[in-house]
């Protein structure tokens, strides 16, 4: 097998793993406002948590950068939601559903697949450290993509959209990684010090989505104080999990 087939098949399962984080959702039956504010609740805490992580790597490339990529994110959330904003509930139309919902759907699905171009860079990039290097981080990294599925189906499954399409779009939304990370092997050099800046923007554009879409929704239909432990838990839960990868 070539150099550039191995990339794009390391980089290509960790986009496969994203979709497992669909499974924990076919032992729930049914959908109720409750389970939609807890839900939220637990995607609010895996992005934060994941956001922290995105910080955490992207300063080692570069602390400016890594903060400059974290205002472009914010400022591309402002940006979508105007646009999205534009549109009436009748012509937002996103898997079935319609209005707010569609919306809140399509800034997820959006917010991930553009963090996912970020973490393919990372994976093509560190196959110039060896092959040993390289299936650590891609280990990690499909890891660390189940809960990013999780997160995504937690709020499209809400709206009634099935499990093995809520699998489908959280794969989707990682096939930026294999697209990536084959021309960040071939130009290693080039790539590198885009790092930090697709690190940071991933991780400001998930805190600003968490604090402005699912924290409130969370709070709003569910109990305030079951919401709040769910998000710290989750939170807690993802940093470790990092940490031991």
């Amino acid at each position: 097998m070539s150099d550039v087939a191995l990339v794009f098949l390391y980089a290509l399962v960790t986009a496969l793993a994203t979709g497992l984080g669909a499974l924990p959702f076919l032992f729930v039956s049914s959908v109720s406002d409750r389970v939609v504010a807890y839900s939220n609740a637990v995607a609010a805490g895996l992005m934060l948590g994941a956001s922290f992580g995105l910080v955490s790597a992207g300063t080692q490339y570069g602390r400016i950068q890594t903060l400059g990529g974290s205002l472009l994110g914010v400022m591309f959330i402002l940006i979508t939601q105007r646009v999205l904003g534009e549109y009436d509930d009748d012509e937002l139309v996103f898997q079935a559903v319609r209005g707010e919902g569609a919306r809140r759907m399509l800034i997820m699905v959006i917010v991930m697949t553009v963090h996912s171009f970020s973490e393919g860079v990372a994976v093509g990039v560190s196959f110039g450290g060896g092959l040993t290097l390289a299936t650590l981080i891609t280990v990690a990294i499909a890891v660390h993509n189940i809960p990013e599925g999780v997160a995504i189906t937690a709020v499209m499954r809400p709206q009634g959209v099935s499990v093995p399409r809520c699998a489908g779009w959280s794969v989707l939304s990682s096939l930026p990684q294999p697209l990536m990370a084959v021309p960040a092997f071939l130009f290693v050099e080039a790539f590198r010090p885009a790092l930090p800046w697709g690190l940071g923007f991933a991780a400001g554009a998930m805190v600003f989505m968490v604090l402005v879409e699912l924290l409130p929704e969370a709070f709003h239909e569910g109990r305030r104080p079951a919401v709040a432990t769910l998000a710290t838990l989750s939170i807690i839960g993802m940093v470790l999990f990092q940490r031991l990868l």
